[in-house]
């Protein structure tokens, strides 16, 4: 059956400009670091992309080495993207990292020219695409000066392989060192990907200033703590749940009691705004304006609705953001 996207999908999608550019991105993003690799069933990739178009959701975040395999899920999309949604391409945001092991030897790792612009010409392949919308590296490399790695976002935008350079997991002394290079070559840094959550929160400690000060765009990965601010381990660790699998980055040891604790406590206050507690977390992330969107995962077409639903309630009262603090410095919601 052919796809035809929901003529509704532009009604209540927030969309948030990325830092001083002209682009907008929706508040909420669909990552594929999961669930769309080789592995999974393309059945299921295939519904969750239709339902996160059809709810606004523009913005679709890959790597090269996203899977399992590496690679498997650039295929994945390119091959739904293909059949789904050419017709659309110009409707969507795509964007593709490089940086972290791709292929053996000394040129499939890292932030050297010779990997991320061979990255780049496969991802594309793989994908099917001429053009991504933004192209990252992936993570700051202490080996290879920063004009090099800088030069080679510089080339991708200009050669037209992509539209805009972002950077992703750099400290704040490195987003700024990279965002002059950037400027100085004339392509400036849109956006950068940090990793954001309530459990999880070193970026406000200068990061976020620099990013505003930059006037650069900010895309927060793993907002739910990969699963762990979710009522999904209150009650045990279910197998078929990343912390119950293995080669996972949610370790069975990272769910402890104290974050439990910290959660069944959050999970109180979502449902005074008639919220579960990983809705919370979704907008407590966007609370910030310098924030432009969050990323999410999901196995589930329902996870991607509840995850939407969230942007109904954006707002939080001092009185609430003074609790979710006392709460995650260890103390009880009433402060006593």
């Amino acid at each position: 059956m052919t796809y035809v996207p929901a003529s509704s999908r532009y009604d209540t999608m927030q969309y948030r400009r990325c830092g001083r550019s002209g682009l907008l991105l929706p508040s909420i993003s669909l990552g594929l670091w999961h669930n769309f690799g080789g592995v999974d069933s393309l059945g299921n990739a295939r519904a969750m992309l239709h339902r996160a178009f059809d709810l606004g959701i523009t913005h679709f975040d890959l790597a090269n080495n996203y899977g399992p395999p590496p690679g498997s899920a650039e295929e994945n999309f390119g091959r739904i993207l293909h059949d789904d949604f050419a017709a659309h391409r110009d409707e969507m945001i795509i964007s593709t990292k490089a940086g972290w092991l791709m292929w053996p030897g000394p040129y499939g790792d890292l932030g050297s020219r010779k990997y991320l612009l061979a990255s780049l010409d496969q991802s594309l392949r793989r994908m099917r695409l001429d053009y991504v919308d933004i192209f990252y590296s992936h993570r700051p490399d202490p080996h290879t000066p920063l004009d090099e790695t800088m030069s080679a976002l510089d080339h991708a935008v200009r050669s037209g392989k992509a539209l805009y350079a972002g950077i992703s997991s750099y400290d704040a002394s490195q987003t700024e060192a990279a965002a002059a290079v950037l400027r100085r070559m004339g392509t400036p840094c849109l956006i950068h990907q940090p990793k954001y959550s309530l459990f999880d929160r070193k970026i406000e400690s200068g990061l976020l200033d620099t990013l505003e000060r930059e006037g650069i765009g900010c895309i927060a990965f793993c907002p739910l703590a990969q699963g762990l601010l979710t009522d999904r381990y209150l009650n045990g660790i279910p197998s078929d749940s990343r912390a119950g699998k293995p080669d996972t980055f949610l370790k069975k040891s990272d769910v402890t009691e104290s974050a439990l604790a910290k959660v069944r406590a959050l999970s109180e206050i979502a449902r005074s705004r008639c919220q579960s507690v990983a809705q919370m977390a979704l907008v407590w992330v966007l609370r910030d304006p310098r924030m432009t969107s969050a990323l999410i995962g999901a196995s589930r077409v329902e996870q991607i609705e509840q995850n939407v639903a969230a942007l109904a309630n954006l707002r939080f009262s001092s009185a609430e953001l003074d609790q979710i603090e006392r709460i995650l410095a260890g103390s009880s919601k009433s402060g006593k």
